[in-house]
């Protein structure tokens, strides 16, 4: 896949995942009835493009970052997309039905597509993630490196990837207890266990990163989390 420069802004961040400590551990209930957007990156879209601003459904003006997902090339797309979820079937799925009138569809598009990934998709998606970290403009020491160090090798030990966590819902300050809390508590179950909770952890990165990824050229203003993936 090539990597030419694109004009989206990235969005893809640390990783994170647990929405609480009282669903840590805990698979995720019954699923109801990566354009060359790499990582997050703090540049400014390629250009002074001209953006249409088409209405949605509602009368509403269309962000400018999706109806430049919707006009992107196919290879741009998924280049987008996979910066989002490195699960190849994942992401031609997604850009396979565009356009999306709103972030809306496009957000339960990659739900839908989160929700139907293959074993094989799974493993190759936890493959290309980054081990959670510290939030950047939290307080840092040489402790919380060592810390953060021995819980995730505990974990890729055990279960052969990187411990994905969604962190959105924390301050920065809580993000390392709540990385170390997860590892803890999910250290305790079994392989296919496991799998079924970073499977929802994963769906949760990608939808967040996926809506940064549409917000617009402000999204890029937004400084990089220190397990951001680099694009491919």
């Amino acid at each position: 896949m090539s990597q030419q420069p694109s004009a989206f802004p990235s969005s893809r961040g640390e990783e994170p995942t647990l929405s609480s400590d009282s669903d840590a551990g805990l698979p995720h209930p019954a699923r109801p009835s990566h354009l060359a957007l790499p990582a997050q990156t703090t540049a400014s879209p390629a250009g002074p493009t001209a953006v249409p601003k088409p209405l949605g459904p509602a009368g509403a003006p269309q962000q400018p970052g999706l109806t430049l997902f919707n006009s992107a090339t196919d290879e741009d797309a998924l280049a987008a997309l996979l910066a989002c979820c490195g699960s190849v079937r994942w992401a031609e799925r997604v850009a396979a039905h565009r356009p999306y009138p709103d972030v809306g569809s496009l957000l339960a598009a990659a739900d839908e597509a989160g929700y139907d990934l293959a074993p094989a998709d799974l493993s190759e998606a936890l493959a290309d993630e980054y081990p959670a970290g510290p939030h950047p403009d939290a307080p840092q020491g040489t402790h919380v490196a060592r810390a953060l160090d021995a819980a995730h090798a505990a974990y890729e030990s055990r279960f052969g990837h990187s411990f994905v966590l969604h962190l959105d819902a924390y301050a920065p300050e809580e993000w390392v207890d709540e990385i170390l809390t997860g590892i803890r508590l999910r250290l305790n179950h079994e392989p296919d266990q496991e799998r079924v909770v970073s499977a929802e952890q994963l769906r949760l990165l990608a939808r967040a990163r996926l809506r940064q990824t549409v917000a617009g050229p402000r999204a890029a203003t937004t400084a990089p989390w220190p397990g951001a993936r680099t694009a491919r």
